[in-house]
């Protein structure tokens, strides 16, 4: 398994746990990583997806529940709905990596964590934010003022 698949399994199980404990993010990573002794670059992606999805949960929450027709947020599976948050973080502010890769990496995990219904749901919605992603970025970017906030910057990462 690829490193940014390690690191985004880590962000979900993350994710998962922040959603059944009152710990605050640094808490929640310090945690999580007692028992682990993860590369520096896992550890540095993990970090960032989970602190950014965190810190921008309002507005991640919001660009899904706008391509989930029929689904709120809040009613659906923990697993899935942390999912398809790490995946629209990742598509809206990771410009290295195409977004058909990240719906891809998303679809494993949710084989994985999920169920083939759940790949099936998370691939519909995740396939709407992928056709809307230039204008969804910029509507991000506006929302940031500068434009700049959450963006990575590390030419040359490996993209997988």
């Amino acid at each position: 398994m690829g490193r940014r698949r390690t690191a985004r399994e880590y962000a979900l199980q993350i994710l998962f746990q922040q959603e059944f404990s009152n710990l605050d993010t640094a808490d929640a990573l310090r945690r999580f990583w007692q028992d682990k002794s993860p590369t520096s670059d896992v550890l540095d992606y993990t970090e960032w997806l989970v602190s950014g999805i965190i810190s921008r949960l309002e507005a991640i929450d919001e660009v899904v529940q706008s391509y989930s027709e029929n689904w709120r947020i809040s009613r659906m599976a923990v697993v899935d709905r942390n999912i398809l948050r790490l995946a629209a973080f990742e598509m809206l502010h990771e410009e290295h990596i195409a977004p058909a890769v990240i719906i891809n990496e998303a679809l494993e995990i949710a084989k994985k964590f999920s169920s083939d219904k759940g790949a099936l749901f998370i691939n519909g919605i995740l396939d709407a934010v992928g056709r809307n992603i230039d204008r969804l970025r910029k509507e991000m970017k506006e929302r940031n003022n500068d434009g700049s906030e959450g963006q990575r910057s590390d030419e040359g990462h490996d993209p997988s």
